[in-house]
């Protein structure tokens, strides 16, 4: 009998080689099998892989390798989001070429997954970045243009004016630059969309097809969308036209609330608020004060709410002898309905705000209690989106939707010039996605600007238009822009000297297809019909809560636009979708208030009171536990991990420590914890190699009770295993394992001093290597040490899942709790056949019963038929 220790260090490389030798996890596109596409979103290429790579990638490697061994064809490919702004960072930083800097990084951590053991076919791995990626990324986009689902137009863009570039809303802090930090102005770039705004409807209504997804994630996606049934009311200017206007018409999804109105408000950008200015120099000022607030709506509603009195004057639409003043305000936009607003401060935060500042009128006309509620002084405004109208005419007494109707009966009614007053409208929150990026390390668009001929697309047969590799970052703003060679073309219709378009696409685009690139990634088109069709949807994708939004909402966009242009026939990109939580980890700090790593101290624990302290004996801070982070530095290096303890320790622990769609709290003694149940599964297998039979031995006729015993363990686990990796309870896989472990070390303990029967040898055997296959999926090096150890044939890896028996799952047993006067004392396992006499009989004999009845006499014995026995004395 062997007895020594497991060696990772000397075992992962050694299967990893064996698996890659072999092909085992190459994907055939043309193999008979039902498919099953498994997918992690793919990584950005930062440097290095950190400890929520390992997580993710753990969950989805043991669902493709369960799916594998079931007998499906796996697709589980992997690739890099490659393009982004932190290789322009790191190129000024560095003195890098970005694409320098991007492959040493992909590099890195293709090694460090590899060190991971993950069944990944690498064979399809892509990169955004490369020109065999993007050059049909570029087609796609031309494709799209063809299709009139591409526009070109005018935009509001937070633009920083040192960086020179235009930048996300969450790139805006404060109202200043992220990186440069000079104070953003709003301003207005012609820009390139995609028309995502025209499948609002579908991309609505498709979410409620999606059950496989979390149903927070399609309630954030369907609140993006922003689906609302409002009244569009046209509100006559009093007295007079001005410019040639003689009316501001509204969006609301309020109507029930017109009766409260206090005033209209205009976007700096509206036509009529421009109109003005140029008669007005104090308001083109406070316009241009309103552009240099960020786009965000987290910039709308925390900046201070601010105003300025046109002095016009517009006339109630359901009042005609009541005139409310004309505003142009900050936290109006363009973008959002008509670019005006009515204003009811009672029932609306950003109207009451404006209104308490400017000293204007505050009206409750929807009242939840009695009538005289409005009497009560207002301190914030009441949504009042339950009650019923007040002060409000011929609407008191109505609900909040009776009243909405009722407005829209009476305005649709009413005419105001040639047409009526008001029409019911739905909006959608939504908005076309500008895809244009003022940098360098992006798909270039494929656009030749021609002053003839306009906005030319590059041929198909130039394709890819490749950025130039001479460039600088010596200078604020685009190095396209710069570039002395790159942008000067011919216009592909004249022949006349013409520019290329030196926007880059969002990096957003190339990760919403990405997953259909897989499908095949080296055919001279987008995709193959036949192997994107086949492979979509992804039956199962895995990714973080964060891209719950814009990435997936892309990629469902992505697809029917694909669908649209004749690339693929599906509409969802994914069938399944799992959010996992963070790793997180505990923080500490030094007496300056430093961050220090957790590599840097040592954690001392007395009496339950936890310390930490440097090398030299400082002690240090303990802070929150947080999620790891570089600026916090309480990161931990999966390398270092996996050359401490191993691959599979590392593995197991992400998947054993909580639910996994929770945080799971990294700590040394949780990874100390998965380490030693690796040398203990170790040393169960080689005593079960040393006492089951031999591989291959015939399946006894009968089993005494302890191999049955043994059997039903097995096959109980091998069942709640396989329902949980389903539901992607990993955790619970783990807890049937550990269960499983001690069930079969007791036996073979016993093995050591009495020799087992060959059916109990038998069952040994078939136990052993039942928990093999089970561990595989999650430690993939071990289960293969213990499957040689056995004699399994072949890499197990590639073999079969094993089949439960149901009749093994029908339990001959039964366990009561036992409570006595209502309090559980003991438990009692009974044949399932034992009768209720027999029942009460061995209850009887229990001392945990005896000591708690004492002196007393049992009065009776209530036993509930598979339940719980109670006891009353």
């Amino acid at each position: 009998m062997t007895t020594e220790r497991y060696d990772a260090r000397d075992a992962e490389p050694k299967w990893q080689k064996a698996w890659a030798d072999r092909g085992t996890f190459a994907t055939k596109n043309d193999d008979p099998r039902p498919k099953y596409y498994v997918l992690e979103m793919f990584p950005y290429p930062s440097g290095r892989i950190h400890m929520g790579h390992v997580r993710n990638y753990a969950m989805g490697d043991v669902v493709a390798r369960v799916k594998r061994a079931k007998g499906f064809n796996v697709l589980h490919p992997m690739g890099w989001d490659a393009f982004g702004l932190p290789a322009e960072n790191a190129a000024m930083q560095n003195k890098v070429h970005p694409r320098e800097w991007t492959y040493s990084n992909i590099a890195t951590m293709r090694d460090q997954l590899k060190s991971m053991g993950l069944s990944l076919d690498w064979n399809r791995e892509v990169a955004t970045c490369d020109p065999s990626y993007y050059r049909h990324q570029q087609r796609l986009f031309l494709d799209f243009l063809k299709a009139g689902l591409v526009d070109r137009k005018q935009s509001k863009v937070n633009w920083d004016p040192v960086d020179q570039t235009v930048l996300a809303n969450e790139q805006v802090v404060d109202g200043r630059g992220w990186r440069s930090g000079a104070l953003v102005e709003l301003r207005e770039l012609t820009q390139w969309f995609f028309k995502i705004s025209d499948f609002s409807n579908e991309l609505l209504s498709a979410l409620d097809t999606l059950d496989r997804w979390p149903d927070k994630v399609r309630l954030m996606q369907k609140n993006w969308i922003g689906r609302s049934e409002g009244l569009h009311v046209r509100f006559a200017l009093a007295g007079r036209s001005v410019h040639g206007v003689s009316e501001i018409e509204v969006y609301t999804t309020r109507p029930d609330t017109l009766f409260g109105a206090a005033f209209v408000a205009m976007a700096a950008d509206h036509p009529l608020t421009r109109a003005l200015s140029e008669d007005d120099p104090k308001l083109a000022a406070f316009a241009e004060d309103c552009r240099r607030t960020g786009t965000s709506a987290a910039a709308i509603e925390t900046a201070e709410k601010q105003g300025y009195d046109t002095g016009l004057r517009v006339a109630h639409p359901l009042d005609p002898e009541q005139t409310l003043p004309v505003y142009a305000a900050n936290f109006v936009l363009m973008e959002y309905g008509t670019g005006a607003i009515f204003g009811c401060p009672a029932h609306d935060q950003r109207d009451f705000e404006f209104a308490t500042k400017y000293h204007l009128p505050i009206k409750r006309v929807v009242a939840s209690g009695p009538e005289d509620a409005d009497q009560v002084p207002m301190f914030e405004a009441d949504p009042a989106e339950d009650g019923r109208l007040v002060h409000s005419d011929f609407l008191n007494g109505l609900t909040v939707p009776e009243a909405k109707d009722a407005v829209a009966r009476q305005l649709e009614s009413q005419s105001l010039g040639n047409a009526p007053q008001g029409k019911r409208q739905v909006n959608y929150r939504l908005r076309d996605w500008g895809i244009s990026r003022q940098r360098y390390w992006g798909c270039p668009i494929p656009i030749i600007h021609c002053e003839e001929h306009g906005a030319v697309p590059v041929p198909n047969d130039q394709l890819p238009v490749t950025l130039p590799d001479d460039i600088t970052f010596d200078r604020p703003g685009n190095p396209l822009d710069h570039h002395p060679t790159w942008k000067n073309v011919p216009c592909p219709v004249c022949g006349k000297p013409a520019r290329r378009e030196t926007d880059t696409m969002d990096t957003f685009v190339d990760s919403s297809w990405y997953f259909a690139r897989f499908t095949d990634p080296k055919a001279d088109a987008p995709t193959v019909r036949s192997a994107v069709d086949h492979w979509l949807p992804v039956d199962q994708y895995i990714g973080g809560i964060e891209h719950a939004i814009l990435h997936l909402l892309y990629s469902r966009f992505f697809t029917r636009a694909m669908k649209v242009t004749g690339h693929t026939s599906v509409d969802e990109p994914f069938a399944g979708l799992f959010t996992q939580g963070m790793v997180v980890h505990e923080t500490y700090k030094d007496a300056a208030g430093q961050w220090l790593s957790p590599a840097e101290i040592r954690v001392t624990e007395d009496g339950g009171a936890r310390k930490a302290f440097l090398p030299d004996g400082r002690e240090v801070e303990i802070g929150p536990i947080e999620k790891m982070s570089k600026s916090k530095k309480n990161t931990v290096d999966p390398t270092d991990i996996i050359q401490t303890y191993g691959a599979d320790t590392a593995r197991w622990f992400m998947l054993s420590d909580s639910p996994p769609e929770r945080d799971v709290i990294w700590t040394e003694a949780g990874v100390e914890g998965a380490g030693r149940f690796v040398q203990r599964l170790w040393r169960i297998i080689q005593d079960a190699s040393a006492f089951g039979t031999p591989v291959g031995t015939a399946k006894p006729a009968e089993f005494g009770p302890e191999a049955h015993a043994l059997r039903q363990a097995a096959h109980k686990a091998l069942n709640a295993v396989s329902e949980d990796v389903d539901r992607l309870r990993f955790n619970r896989c783990v807890a049937h394992i550990y269960d499983f472990s001690n069930t079969l070390g007791a036996v073979l303990q016993n093995a050591r001093t009495k020799t087992p029967t060959p059916d109990l040898a038998w069952a040994i055997r078939e136990a052993a290597g039942i928990i093999i296959q089970l561990v595989a999926p999650m430690m993939p090096h071990l289960a293969e040490e213990c499957w040689a150890e056995i004699g399994g044939q072949g890499l197990v890896a590639e073999a079969a899942w094993p089949e439960v028996e149901p009749a093994l799952l029908v339990s001959d047993s039964v366990t009561y709790p036992v409570q006595v006067n209502g309090k559980k004392r003991d438990e009692l396992t009974v044949a399932l056949s034992a009768s209720t006499e027999e029942i009460e009989a061995e209850v009887r004999k229990l001392d945990s019963v005896i000591r708690a009845i004492g002196d007393k006499p049992i009065r009776k014995i209530v036993v509930v038929p598979q339940r719980i026995v109670n006891v009353v004395a």
